[in-house]
């Protein structure tokens, strides 16, 4: 075996598997340094997936099926403003209710859209760019998908979006002190309903990547708990944006190692290689969780005198 080559394959790989992951922690984000907890975010990448590819199956367009997706995350997003911070439902509650209810839709309208057939559908997913020729060594890192460039410059965005502008800040308020932001004349049903919204955009665009580029077509356990793996991440990222990349990186490499350990031929239970990503990240959580600063105000209802 050679070892240059298995280690560039592993980084191209994790990048790739890194995707959704960026996509749906900064989502999160969005979310919780608003002050609410959304876990809602399984549903809403399931949703997004399930979106993005009955959308682009019907009218042939790769980009229309993306935004039918974010629209569709958005929504998502507006149901769990709509529960948790208009209504007051328990955030817990209303996120579970919510990946219920976008889970159980999508795969009513799979089956009402394309049936029960034996052979899923499929669509022609985005090509990867090529960035660099194929007789170059590096050009499995560098040729990835557009979406993947996407997601790692959103990460600069957002940061710059939460700690540089004022929206950034009147996000940061509600989420510590939403009576102090009240007082001070930001309206924090507003504001949290807006980060809620972006927050499931993101969210559903992670989980239409798998459909619309990683894989090209929809089956039932596609997501396979990346949603939850977000909230993690989020913790070990410290609720900052930059250090989302790394929790990412982190669980794409190791996922993406747990792939080759196997096709290499290692005589392990293949159990084993599916829980060794999940059991990283719980290390990685537990070790980075002990110094982790949550958002004053997360998973408390704000009620205006």
């Amino acid at each position: 075996m050679d070892i240059t080559l298995f280690l560039i394959g592993l980084v191209a790989a994790t990048l790739r598997v890194a995707t959704p992951l960026i996509f749906g922690t900064l989502g999160e984000l969005f979310s919780e340094r608003s002050g609410v907890l959304n876990l809602g975010i399984e549903g809403t990448m399931f949703l997004g997936a399930f979106v993005g590819f009955a959308v682009a199956a019907t009218t042939g367009s790769l980009w229309i099926g993306l935004l039918g997706a974010i629209i569709a995350g958005m929504l998502s997003g507006l149901l769990m403003s709509l529960l948790s911070v208009r209504l007051g439902v328990n955030q817990h509650v209303a996120g579970l209710g919510i990946t219920l209810l976008a889970t159980g839709l999508s795969l009513y309208s799979f089956r009402l859209i394309f049936g029960e057939s034996k052979i899923p559908p499929s669509i022609e997913p985005f090509p990867m760019l090529n960035i660099l020729p194929e007789s170059n060594p590096l050009a499995p890192i560098t040729n990835q998908y557009l979406l993947t460039y996407i997601g790692i410059a959103t990460i600069a965005v957002v940061w710059w979006v939460i700690s540089k502008t004022r929206f950034g800040l009147q996000i940061r308020a509600v989420g510590e002190n939403p009576e102090a932001a009240d007082a001070a004349g930001l309206n924090v049903y507003a504001i949290r309903t807006r980060a809620l919204a972006i927050g499931g955009a993101l969210m559903a665009v992670g989980g239409a990547f798998l459909t619309l580029a990683q894989l090209g077509s929809f089956t039932f356990g596609i997501v396979a708990g990346r949603g939850w793996v977000c909230i993690a991440l989020i913790i070990f990222a410290n609720w900052q944006a930059v250090s989302v990349l790394w929790g990412a990186l982190i669980f794409g490499g190791v996922q993406a190692l747990q792939l080759r350990l196997q096709t290499l031929g290692f005589k392990l239970p293949y159990e084993l290689f599916l829980s060794l990503p999940y059991v990283v990240t719980i290390i990685a959580l537990t070790l980075a969780g002990r110094n982790a600063s949550a958002p004053s105000a997360l998973l408390k209802a704000y009620r205006r005198e």
